[in-house]
């Protein structure tokens, strides 16, 4: 079975695939203080709540990160405690995608996985909407080339920012409000914050979508995608675990 790890800036996401089937899933913080000790003990445990071990399930691991510190770390994991193949999704691994950026080596990993996941599962020319630490928006045409994209803050970002600068609010739980026109503090939050960046999304696809001349599949993955994008006028489908297929779709082309 292969083992899937995107380790983001704010969380990581791992998943367990038998065959092309994800069977379990996990979402988990991201710390850049674990060793690689630590995180060999961390994802024993996850695989063991549900019935699997590390060192007998897991044949194979393909790991994304945007945290370079810990691809180190994660990589003298694999080496001291797994010993299967392992494959980071890093320049000079075959993604099977041209990648038309100026500088192809600034495209992040799990942009990569996300495109290449967008482009077997549902086709081009597609857009990826990933709800992250930052909120990325990846293009792919319909002869699966990636064409680029746009970065915007993210969520949680705006949030702390937000929370950081005004005393007088506090933090709030992100679930849709009974209205637009919050009748209550709380609620005003929620509506700017969940509104504001399905607006967001929505605004930068058609601008995407008209530069491309036509239509495109868009995909929202991510740990807010399921709040956002329902909110959405643009997005077709919801994929949380896009990454995670992405990258077993980059470890099957490089073992």
């Amino acid at each position: 079975m292969l083992l899937a790890i995107d380790l983001g800036n704010t969380e990581t996401v791992l998943g367990l695939f038998d065959g092309a089937e994800l069977s379990s899933h996990w979402r988990i913080a991201t710390s850049a203080e674990r060793t690689s000790d630590e995180h060999a003990l961390l994802v024993s445990q996850l695989l063991d709540l549900d019935g699997y071990r590390f060192d007998g399930a897991v044949t194979g691991i393909a790991i994304s990160s945007t945290v370079p510190r810990l691809t180190a770390t994660l990589r003298a994991m694999s080496r001291r405690w797994s010993q299967v193949p392992t494959v980071v999704l890093e320049p000079g691994v075959r993604s099977g995608m041209p990648i038309l950026y100026d500088n192809p080596k600034e495209v992040g990993a799990d942009r990569i996985a996300n495109a290449v996941g967008a482009y077997a599962i549902y086709g081009g020319p597609s857009i990826v909407v990933d709800f992250g630490t930052s909120t990325n928006f990846d293009v792919i045409s319909a002869a699966g080339e990636y064409l680029g994209g746009a970065i915007a803050p993210g969520v949680e970002i705006s949030m702390d920012a937000l929370f950081g600068r005004a005393a007088a609010l506090r933090r709030v739980e992100l679930v849709e409000p009974r209205n637009v026109i919050g009748k209550s503090t709380v609620e005003s939050i929620q509506s700017g914050v969940l509104y504001g960046f399905a607006g967001q999304v929505d605004g930068i696809v058609a601008r995407i979508r008209a530069e491309l001349g036509g239509e495109a599949t868009v995909v929202a993955t991510g740990g807010l995608s399921g709040v956002i994008a329902r909110l959405s006028r643009e997005v077709h489908h919801t994929d949380p675990w896009l990454t995670l297929q992405g990258l077993r779709l980059v470890f099957e082309q490089n073992t």
